[in-house]
């Protein structure tokens, strides 16, 4: 068998001079010869943690408990350095010296397994070859997954007027530790992921054995948000719908309450509290599930809501109606998840304690199919995909009936703040990719012990840098100042 190394890959982009992006050889491991030792390659477990979450701590939703909080998780005091950093809007580096990225170094350990499948499987021993194209297309779903987080992260958002001469992030297509590697446009990055995702699509499976296996609606899913973030509507819309045709669930909120003393499984069943909100794995609105790292990837209680949070559920919100996302997934004045109550007048703490998928969600595919339509003139379709959305999350909804295209803009992108407020990445990107699509630029204000501090949303630090480790070892490598 030949040799090939695998495993955390600390230097896969550990950079050296002359851009090798390696230094910290990691442990050996014997290259699947078998198409099953490939496929268990690919349902490790570490690569469904993909979703950076830590990111929030940069955007308008939230903001920090007092120096030593009443609610211990959420004082900044508390905090970790790259929450403070962020928080702050502090200039340079967000991680100090050798200190662990746990997304970068993450994401690339598992583009460097994703490497390992694409490049090796379709030679396996055994299995059809229909078979081994299903591995193979799945293997290049979870690349384009960790690339297209990867740039909308530490990269400038796609903007066709710049995105060749933009920089992205390295990319790497083969799982040889020692290939030079540079730093590529954001227009190779996106061209990749692109590719990767028609390559798979035709040999995707369309039978989900469980919600993390890519499979063909997963495929068009991935493409509708590509598509978004690009502004290229139409085939935004034209993808959502496809993926929409194979699953619209979306689950009633309503038939959901909050449970005292609790922290998981606070959000349960009105009719029989010991069964919880569905999480990842059970969730039917999840498409494909992923999680956040696991370092930094859950925010449970560690902030409370902004005031513009706040007054966005309420914003739209019928008279005698309930948003059940703000009811259920916030607690309000106090909260009760354990043995005492601990009270916060006037602020509202994001403790869910539910573990969301942060892969594909029909949800945001509502949302997507709803934006697209309405910004490619289809205003009535956007407001029926929009309020199939709302009469699942409130409780005595009544229906939009606006039909000016403006106001259900307006209203979609409020509904995208009120769905996901700390899902992964996203309202960090969609600050990001409104000020390209919409020219819009806003202040996000953080207050503090009586100070505020403020940063527009079209400010350079909205890009996440590259880690110190990295480049303490190649001080050349271009970036963002900020």
């Amino acid at each position: 068998m030949r040799k090939i190394y695998i495993g955390l890959l600390f230097g896969l982009l550990t950079l050296n001079s002359c851009s090798k992006y390696l230094d910290i050889k990691p442990k050996g491991f014997t290259i699947p010869e078998n198409l099953n030792d490939y496929k268990l390659l690919l349902n490790d477990q570490s690569l469904v943690r993909a979703s950076a979450v830590y990111p929030n701590y940069l955007v308008d939703n939230l903001q920090s408990g007092d120096p030593q909080d009443v609610q211990s998780a959420a004082s900044y005091d508390y905090y970790d350095y790259v929450k403070k950093q962020l928080y702050s809007f502090a200039h340079g580096a967000i991680f100090e010296d050798g200190q662990y990225d746990p997304y970068w170094e993450s994401a690339y350990s598992h583009i460097f397994t994703y490497n390992v499948v694409i490049n090796n499987v379709l030679a396996a021993t055994e299995g059809s070859e229909a078979e081994k194209k299903r591995v193979w297309a799945e293997a290049k779903v979870g690349r384009a997954f960790e690339y297209l987080s990867l740039v909308n992260i530490y990269a400038a958002h796609y903007n066709p007027a710049s995105a060749t001469k933009d920089l992205g992030v390295p990319l790497v297509l083969k799982e040889d530790i020692n290939q030079k590697y540079e730093r590529v446009s954001v227009q190779a990055i996106y061209d990749q992921v692109i590719s990767d995702l028609n390559d798979a699509l035709p040999n995707l499976s369309t039978v989900q054995s469980n919600r993390f296996q890519a499979v063909r609606s997963v495929g068009f899913s991935f493409l509708s948000r590509v598509y978004l973030y690009q502004g290229k509507y139409k085939e935004a819309l034209e993808n959502a719908k496809q993926a929409l045709a194979v699953n619209k669930t979306l689950i009633d909120y309503s038939l959901y309450t909050n449970k005292d003393k609790t922290t998981w499984g606070r959000v349960c069943l009105k009719t029989d509290n010991s069964v919880q909100f569905p999480d990842s794995r059970t969730n039917m609105e999840a498409v494909w599930s992923r999680l956040g790292t696991s370092s930094l990837g859950s925010p449970n209680a560690e902030f409370y809501a902004s005031k513009e949070l706040i007054d966005t559920y309420a914003k739209d919100l019928p008279a005698g109606a309930k948003d059940k996302r703000y009811e259920l997934f916030f607690c309000r004045d106090q909260a009760s998840l354990g043995a005492t109550i601990v009270k916060f007048p006037g602020r509202v703490l994001f403790a869910p304690y539910v573990e969301f998928s942060t892969g594909f969600n029909t949800p945001e595919l509502f949302l997507i199919t709803a934006e697209a339509a309405v910004r490619t003139g289809n205003a009535t379709e956007a407001l029926s995909f929009l309020n199939t959305l709302r009469n699942s999350r409130i409780e005595n909804n009544k229906a939009l009936t606006s039909t000016d295209p403006k106001v259900i803009l307006q209203t979609v992108l409020d509904e995208r703040r009120r769905e996901m407020p700390f899902m992964a990445s996203d309202r960090l990107i969609d600050l990001k990719r409104l000020a390209i699509a919409d020219n819009f630029k806003k202040s996000i204000q953080h207050p503090l012990a009586g100070k505020i501090f403020e940063m527009e949303s079209t400010d350079a630090r909205m890009i996440l840098p590259v880690p110190p480790k990295v480049l303490s070892l190649n001080p050349g490598i271009p970036q963002y100042e900020r």
